[in-house]
């Protein structure tokens, strides 16, 4: 199950997110956690200190080695220097699955203990001043996109992604490829600005959108997003003496989080389990396949120059029943 957190900058996206994969972790499910906003907090929210969350693998460095294991044999990919973000796999392409060893998790995640369960990290890379004047952070959330259409996940598996802050997540169809995308919003007009963006850029797109209300300390602020969000309102999250401990950097056991979190962080379990039965796979690989000639049109084929729309495989279907057609 793949699960996007979005918000604008400061709603509290990040503490949430790392509080949905402590949850998980908790449980014994297996976690890919994926960092992809351009200011990277996840590895410390999750309790790395400073120097083990700088020495992190940054994905957007490590592109040729992805887009070289991705592309395996498929013959419509005639090198992985013609790969762009969002490049979608066909028959011959290598598949990532979230319980599995492959050269990308090797290269690029790392395990993060989390009270004796284990989660597999993964992080863009953060903006340096050589990006200023010279690079799109666009480009370095390009390998999460790319790695997520080439990834195969099932049932009680999940890949948590904090993103980057705000209405970014539209430069691109990444947006479409979660099975839920929880909105973290406080109860202020700036909080649900960034929710009505987007559901107004993702009402065609048939995405799941769910909004977390934080920062919510009484009934009026529980009044004005209900009256601004309506039934999209999944929870909302008040203070919490855990969180207050963890950003001081002496986070106690997760079992000690306070029980209306832990509740309001099983409901979003729930939420998420539900869309299973809902995934269509042949809607999600047209998606892909509809934002990557809008890419190949608009910068992709000028850049590599070739045609991308011929790397689109009209017979494949991404989904479970596609891993055993990926080359090993």
């Amino acid at each position: 199950m793949k699960i996007a957190f979005v918000g604008k900058g400061g709603s509290g996206k990040t503490t949430l997110s790392s509080l949905f994969i402590r949850h998980l972790a908790a449980t014994g499910a297996p976690v890919i956690a994926v960092d992809a906003d351009i200011n990277q907090h996840l590895g410390p929210a999750l309790g790395l200190d400073e120097a083990e969350a700088a020495a992190l693998p940054a994905l957007g460095e490590r592109l040729p080695l992805i887009k070289e294991y991705l592309r395996g044999t498929n013959p419509r990919i005639a090198s992985a220097e013609e790969m762009i973000k969002t490049t979608p796999p066909g028959e011959g392409s290598r598949l990532l699955r979230v319980r599995e060893d492959n050269p990308v998790y090797d290269a690029c995640a790392r395990p993060v203990e989390l009270d004796g369960d284990v989660v597999r990290l993964m992080v863009t890379g953060s903006f340096t001043e050589a990006d200023l004047g010279v690079a799109c952070y666009h480009s370095k959330t390009g390998a999460v996109e790319l790695c997520l259409n080439h990834l195969v996940d099932g049932r009680d598996e999940y890949v948590v992604v904090d993103m980057t802050a705000g209405s970014d997540s539209f430069a691109s169809g990444m947006f479409t490829r979660f099975d839920m995308t929880f909105l973290v919003a406080e109860p202020t007009r700036k909080g649900v600005s960034v929710y009505r963006q987007y559901k107004e850029y993702a009402r065609d797109f048939g995405v799941a959108l769910k909004v977390v209300g934080n920062k919510v300390q009484g009934q009026d602020d529980l009044d004005f997003l209900r009256a601004e969000v309506g039934d999209d309102l999944l929870v909302t999250v008040g203070h919490s003496d855990w969180v207050r401990a963890l950003e001081k950097g002496q986070p106690p056991r997760f079992a000690l989080l306070e029980d209306v979190n832990r509740r309001a962080l099983h409901r979003l379990r729930t939420a998420v389990d539900a869309t299973y039965d809902l995934r269509d796979a042949e809607r999600y690989t047209q998606q892909m396949a509809h934002f990557h000639l809008k890419n190949a049109r608009s910068w992709g084929n000028e850049r590599t120059g070739a045609d991308l729309a011929a790397q689109i495989d009209p017979s494949f279907v991404l989904g479970e029943s596609a891993v055993p057609a990926a080359s090993v």
